[in-house]
């Protein structure tokens, strides 16, 4: 029988911000004619339901509520769920805003 002691290994995150669960209908275009839903948010990046498949490394424009326009890249896609990064990290106070929105809801 063996017996030694170990060190768990700290789990690194892929993640560069720590994302928050959300519902939060938006449109998808510059026309906004596509409806989808975020289900989580973070300053750099968001997963999406989309009602129609979107294409890897494809750029979009998200019409995200109290922000307006922003342009973020699919990063991955998997039927009708796919997660991107924003071009340009929201501001803090909007994160937040939208965060907030959520719990309040």
């Amino acid at each position: 029988m063996f017996a030694a002691e170990f060190e768990p290994a700290e789990m690194q995150s892929r993640r560069r911000s720590p994302r928050a669960p959300v519902s939060l209908d938006v449109r998808i275009g510059k026309a906004g004619r596509t409806l989808c839903k975020v289900v989580d948010l973070s300053v750099n990046g968001a997963r999406l339901q989309t009602y129609s498949a979107l294409k890897r490394g494809s750029s979009i424009w998200l019409n995200l509520p109290q922000i307006g326009e922003v342009v973020a890249e699919v990063k991955w896609a998997d039927d009708f769920t796919a997660g991107c990064q924003f071009h340009t990290p929201l501001p803090l106070e909007a994160f937040e805003a939208l965060v907030g929105k959520e719990s309040a809801a």
